[in-house]
């Protein structure tokens, strides 16, 4: 028999680490080749591990909560074969305690806190590394909470603690400068709900928490302004009817509204390239990528914002193909971190659930979002050449949420503007 490492896989060029959130195979039990070992958590999405080859999961070398580093070794699969050389996998377990004593025994500053727990008071996450480095360090559960942090929905990273450690020095903080550190009216206390007789008690999993922080976050972030505008898109709706049939033959998928709406979000864009930027402190990040994210609702009911790179770049074959591919793996927790990041503007399409119009709240650190309505048939004048009429038109509000730190009412209405005017001169004739 052989044996060969399960490693932690890269999952993107911005992603280094990850948590192990399950393991859904122990030690000894029977696994076949692609068969899912493990869940992982980053802070952008959850994934799974699968095995490699078929075998028996011989050793798990980490944890539940454990962060492990990618290209590590996170268990052991005896196989079928010969042992190859290099195979064999390094013993992690017991190299890890040398380690972190001498790690301890050389830190002047480690001292014992409190048990900290995967939330700070007001709600935010803590992941295990943070947890870890924090308790080591002496910065309590108030401190934290006071630190805004560099990642993915406000979370804190290593990075965000080692540059408030320089700043704060090593010395653990009294009672009394805690006060100080960490005031009281920031730190919001969790309002006490009554239960009546009946109710009963949801936790958040794990993605909701994460939605519920980076929605708060960007409403302390951002100026919201809302701006509203009906489209006419009734050639665009005949166009569609009159080719679904036949682009789905020719490509095997169906062909939505989403691409044609994304297509004119992009073109839009690069005729007013300043609704594509990014605030950082008092300076303007002028994104050169049009990167839009595409909102996709899960089963679960959590949402999740996959990006198509470069959309301005993709003809509308293309954006077709990438919308339902991104959406069909959204939903089946197959996206690659790199695939919900990056995003520099986002759709989102409250019409998918019936409703006419939305008021969206901003995707950090985009400044703008748009929303798109149900598309339903109403009565609207006509203009022509011989006089205005009365006709059944296929009408859609777009709402577009936007910072006004940095769009102002003129930009922010003349794009959704813009975009109205682009879908609603759709050409009938247009070949795909």
């Amino acid at each position: 028999m052989a044996e060969i490492e399960l490693t932690m896989p890269r999952m993107g060029e911005s992603v280094a680490e990850a948590t192990i959130t399950n393991w859904l195979k122990a030690e000894g039990d029977t696994i076949e080749a692609e068969e899912p070992v493990l869940e992982i958590a980053t802070d952008k999405v959850d994934s799974e591990i699968p095995a490699p080859e078929s075998g028996v999961l011989k050793k798990i070398l980490f944890q539940v909560d454990d962060v492990v580093k990618v290209g590590d070794t996170i268990a052991i699969i005896e196989v079928a074969g010969e042992a190859k050389a290099g195979t064999s996998a390094p013993s992690i377990v017991e190299e890890k305690a040398p380690k972190a004593v001498e790690e301890i025994q050389n830190s002047a500053t480690a001292i014992l806190t409190e048990e900290l727990t995967k939330n700070s008071p007001s709600g935010k996450f803590l992941s295990p590394l943070v947890r870890s480095i924090a308790e080591k360090e002496g910065i309590s559960a108030a401190e934290l909470d006071q630190l805004e942090g560099t990642g993915l929905n406000n979370r804190i990273t290593k990075e965000d603690l080692v540059k408030y450690m320089q700043n704060r020095g090593s010395a653990p903080v009294s009672a009394a400068a805690e006060k100080k550190i960490a005031p009281a009216a920031p730190v919001k206390a969790q309002s006490v709900v009554s239960m009546g007789d009946g109710d009963e008690i949801i936790q958040m999993d794990r993605m909701r928490k994460m939605i519920s922080d980076h929605m708060t976050m960007s409403k302390q972030t951002s100026a919201h302004v809302t701006s509203f505008v009906e489209a006419d898109v009734t050639e665009m709706v005949m166009w569609r009817n009159k080719v679904k049939n036949s682009y789905e033959k020719r490509e095997g998928e169906k062909i939505t509204y989403t691409p044609l709406i994304m297509e004119a979000v992009a073109r839009a864009i690069k005729e007013m390239a300043m609704i594509n930027v990014s605030v950082s402190g008092d300076t303007i990040i002028k994104r050169k990528h049009i990167n839009l994210g595409m909102a996709t609702a899960l089963p679960s009911g959590n949402l999740i914002v996959p990006v198509i790179r470069d959309a301005d770049q993709m003809n509308l074959v293309g954006l077709s193909k990438k919308v339902n591919d991104l959406a069909n793996r959204a939903r089946t927790n197959k996206l690659s971190p790199d695939e919900v990041s990056g995003g520099t503007f986002t759709v989102t399409n409250v019409g998918t659930f019936g409703n006419v119009m939305g008021t969206p709240i901003i995707n950090q650190p985009q400044v703008a979002i748009m929303a798109v309505g149900a598309i339903r048939k109403k009565p609207a004048v006509i203009e022509t050449p011989f006089g205005d009429t009365i006709g059944v038109r296929h009408m859609m509000f777009l709402s577009l949420s936007y910072d006004h730190r940095v769009v102002d009412g003129s930009l922010g209405g003349s794009f959704v503007q813009r975009v109205a005017k682009i879908l609603e001169e759709f050409d009938l004739n247009r070949e795909i």
